[in-house]
């Protein structure tokens, strides 16, 4: 159940996102349904509510990409075992590591 102002709001949250760093309080992020006009607030709180839709998250990590960094460190893993796809296995494999420590 998640509960906004005592209203059960479940149905329209398509996805959460929980995070805290070491100097700021924890953030909750809703990802709600597209088209979806259903809370009001009022109180002490930041509240960010946004599309389910997470196709820009992907678009904006790959355009950061350095295509010269990520060649080198593809180069550069000890994982490359010569078998076809190798280079295929590498990018996707550093990508999901940067994309880990983002």
């Amino acid at each position: 159940m998640i509960e906004i102002d005592g209203r059960d709001v479940a149905s329209a949250v398509e996805a959460y996102r929980i995070t805290q760093t070491q100097d700021e309080g924890p953030e909750v992020t809703l990802y709600v349904a597209e088209g979806w006009r259903g809370a009001e607030f009022d109180g002490m709180a930041e509240v960010v509510a946004e599309p389910a839709d997470l196709r820009h998250v992907v678009v904006d990590f790959l355009s950061a990409v350095d295509w010269q960094r990520l060649g080198e460190a593809v180069l550069a893993r000890s994982d490359l075992d010569g078998r076809p796809g190798e280079l295929t296995r590498g990018v996707l494999a550093q990508l999901t590591e940067w994309a880990k420590s983002a």
